[in-house]
């Protein structure tokens, strides 16, 4: 019984390794690229400095890439058919500064560890770091991705979450990625940081229902405000703050701002307004240490989502083209 015991306990690590799970590990470039976060945080100090929308842009990229093909840094590629991912409609507002810090940090990378490190591990630290230089909390990230091979538009519809999406609409795509209820919540809380563009929400100050043009769960004056920054046939190019009150730091206002009714999405709102989550809203709006660490556990578990490492994929040498 011993012996069979032990051989099943052998396989099922044979087939985790198959399967090229649970190899993420902090420091894995310890020997082969030791100096990986401090190169790739010089690199984001700087673009931060030239631009604040670097903070957000990054932020973003990273949860649009994980939650389609994996975080394998197909987000990055660039097609000349504009059919990439990238040019997926849901993906056109992904701001170019995202892009451009992980493509200098790789560069500045390659220029001490040709061919050592990945993308998608760039993508990774980039995020944790822009993260912490808006006020948010660090955490050691796990490293070890491959840059994946697969990068088409039409693998995106249906695979991030929409503005109008409710509790069990949310829940429910974040399951696929085995991130639980809880880290949905704190994952949302990156709103506290960005921009949307108008029409992302504008059918809740104008056209919420046929009885109530203005969503009743929207606080009117702060409705009032968003018509005001985002009038009928606004220009589309318009932007503006996800978080109207402290839109340059990582912070828990994002929750009190729910529990004020000035969430900017149905689906941020939802979070506060259904009673099946509002209480952890109401924990992460009164306790900042609460959300922080949710924060990094739900970081930290989005990061895994199907990633590729072992033999899978490639280190590419150029983020935005595949070797061959």
């Amino acid at each position: 019984m011993e012996k069979y015991c032990k051989s099943l306990w052998v396989l099922m690590i044979l087939i985790v390794v198959w399967r090229g799970e649970g190899q993420l590990v902090e420091n894995f470039y310890s020997s082969t690229c030791p100096n990986v976060e401090g190169i790739v945080r010089d690199v984001v100090s700087t673009k931060i400095s030239q631009t604040f929308v670097t903070i957000p842009a990054t932020a973003r990229l990273f949860f649009h890439d994980c939650f389609v093909e994996g975080c394998d840094a197909s987000v990055l590629i660039a097609s000349p058919n504009n059919d990439a991912e990238k040019d997926a409609p849901d993906n056109l507002s992904l701001a170019g500064d995202g892009f451009d810090t992980v493509v200098k940090a790789k560069q500045a990378v390659e220029a001490q560890c040709p061919g050592v490190v990945s993308c998608a591990d760039i993508l990774t630290i980039a995020t944790r770091d822009v993260i912490l230089l808006a006020g948010g909390p660090a955490y050691n990230v796990e490293l070890g991705r491959r840059d994946g091979l697969v990068s088409r538009a039409s693998r995106v519809p249906g695979n991030l979450p929409e503005p109008t999406f409710n509790l069990a609409q949310l829940n429910t795509m974040f399951a696929k990625h085995n991130l639980s209820q809880t880290d949905m919540i704190a994952v949302s809380g990156m709103h506290t940081l960005g921009f949307s563009h108008c029409d992302r929400f504008a059918n809740r100050i104008y056209s919420f229902t046929p009885s109530n043009p203005v969503d009743p769960t929207l606080d009117p004056s702060y409705a009032q405000q968003l018509m005001q920054e985002c009038p009928k046939n606004v220009d589309p190019q318009i932007a503006i703050n996800m978080d109207p009150v402290t839109p340059r730091t990582f912070d828990n206002v994002y929750y009190q701002n729910l529990v004020g009714g000035k969430g900017l999405f149905t689906s941020d709102q939802v979070l506060f307004t259904d009673p099946a989550s509002q209480a952890t809203v109401l924990d992460f709006a009164r306790n900042p240490g609460d959300f922080n660490g949710a924060f990094i556990t739900a970081m930290r578990m989005l990061g895994r989502v199907g990633v590729k490492t072992g033999n899978q994929g490639e280190i590419r040498r150029d983020c935005t083209a595949f070797n061959s």
